[in-house]
């Protein structure tokens, strides 16, 4: 039987999976990494530490020859390489918020029509290409080193093979890219003054790309396949490659995504319309804080609490929380309001509100955060026949529920959730071979594991309080 790994670049760690072509989970192993936050609102890491992470997970794992490897990670981050491969500065992550004022360039420069009508999206604060552009603005000698730049999961891909090379999911995440036509965008970059030799060729996601060099305790010789952006192959672990079944990602970021059969996009770029890893498109709502926020407010408002009691502390407060309103914008904010300069808040509050109210709220507020995205891909026809949950959050009963009702759907949680290196590995096996196409491979390995149907709780109040208080509060953020 088949044997197919699946490697994930994320955040706070990578991870990497070994499965078999029933899609059992063999063997796994995780490794953590610093994050760097040299200024506010600056996000870095070291690419090193990626690699580093990749192979203490691959020795852990003890497989020389799987059949195949996928490869996935975080997106639109920015690995600068020079003449030699070497890296030239800390990667600039997915979450940097430094680069508000080269997107207003990509506009001006290239007209936002034309942004929009290439790209399906507007420049945004995290997507790779104002961070390029960043470079030749404030690091000119470093912009002048420049001779490659990889996603990070792109990164390790060469590490694994010495060959750049890329997929089209992440790549519609650069904002150089040509999402309905699949391709890097020349105009786009002749009119940014970009040199098109920085980027490299973009696949299809499940197609081969290159094969290992005998490195980190692999054979040479391995398939290594496009994969794809964390949220992409995330999508393909849960089954969300056909209409009618949405994904929703309760992780660090929080994200809803749903397949879409063509790049139709948000004329207000509040959603994301990308190339899908399945050969055709998606789109997704991504709020820059939601576990994040719950973990943050675990770590200053209820030290040495669990999220378990958290989330049982908050089930004590009613729907709504009498009225008190947390905005989860912690970091800024892409959906719906692509604000990097967002701030969050408590709005409401009383003498007779407990910590259990507060905890409620904290939950609801990032709920909201995802409604706010579900009703944006609704909007461009998405049909939300069942809701598919995962990553940490859908551990939580309480959660759950709460989004069902939000939602008025059925949230399903799976047999296995093992997150974007799960959905990595599948499509290594459709590159492998082993299944025809994604869709047939994620019928035959994703399966439910609990439903929770909606039930009585009417949100609709405390959502519409939720809506204008960021327009309420707006202004503070400026000053």
């Amino acid at each position: 039987m088949a044997k197919l790994l699946g490697i994930d670049v994320g955040t706070s760690g990578c991870k990497v999976l070994l499965i078999d072509e029933t899609g059992r989970v063999l063997k796994e192993a995780s490794a953590e990494y610093p994050l760097s936050v040299p200024q506010p609102l600056w996000s870095e890491q070291n690419p090193e530490d990626w690699w580093a992470g990749v192979q203490k997970c691959l020795a852990e794992i003890g497989e020389a020859a799987p059949d195949a490897i996928g490869v996935t990670g975080q997106m639109h981050g920015a690995v600068f390489l020079d003449e030699r491969d070497e890296v030239i500065r800390p990667a600039i992550l997915w979450n940097d918020q430094r680069t508000s004022e080269e997107c207003r360039e990509i506009d001006d420069t290239v007209g936002m029509s034309n942004v929009r009508s290439i790209t399906c999206n507007p420049p945004l604060t995290g997507f790779q290409a104002p961070k390029v552009l960043w470079l030749r603005n404030h690091e000119l000698s470093n912009y002048q080193r420049l001779r490659s730049v990889l996603l990070p999961k792109d990164y390790i891909r060469f590490k694994l093979t010495g060959v750049k090379a890329t997929e089209v999911s992440d790549a519609s995440g650069t904002g150089l890219f040509d999402v309905p036509n699949r391709q890097w965008s020349q105009p786009m970059m002749a009119a940014l003054e970009l040199d098109s030799s920085l980027f490299p060729d973009a696949a299809e996601s499940f197609t081969a790309t290159a094969r290992t060099q005998a490195v980190a305790g692999l054979n040479a010789g391995i398939p290594v396949v496009g994969g794809g952006g964390d949220q992409a192959a995330g999508a393909v672990g849960t089954g969300a490659v056909e209409t009618g079944v949405i994904s929703v990602s309760l992780g660090t970021s929080g994200v809803v995504f749903t397949a879409i059969e063509r790049p139709e996009y948000d004329p207000a770029g509040a959603a994301h319309t990308f190339c899908h890893a399945n050969g055709g498109w998606h789109a997704m709502g991504v709020m820059l804080s939601c576990g994040g926020a719950l973990r943050w407010y675990r770590d200053t408002i209820f030290p040495g609490g669990s999220y378990d009691a958290i989330s049982a502390e908050a089930a004590g407060a009613p729907v709504g929380s009498d009225g008190l309103t947390f905005l989860p914008y912690l970091s800024g904010e892409r959906t719906p309001h692509n604000d990097p300069f967002a701030r969050g808040a408590f709005a409401g509050l009383t003498l007779g509100h407990t910590r259990s109210h507060i905890s409620r709220a904290v939950f609801e507020g990032i709920s909201f955060g995802l409604l706010d995205g579900m009703n944006l891909l609704r909007g461009l026809g998405a049909q939300a026949e069942e809701i598919r949950v995962t990553s940490g959050g859908a551990k939580s009963r309480f959660w759950l529920q709460m989004l069902a009702d939000m939602f008025g759907k059925p949230c399903v949680t799976l047999e296995t959730d093992e997150g974007p290196a799960f959905g990595a590995a599948i499509l290594a096996g459709v590159g492998a071979g082993i299944w025809p196409d994604v869709a047939s491979a994620c019928k035959t390995v994703v399966r439910q594991k609990t439903v929770t149907e909606p039930a009585s709780g009417d949100y609709s109040a405390a959502y519409e309080r939720y809506r204008k208080l960021y327009a309420q509060t707006r202004e503070w953020n400026l000053s």
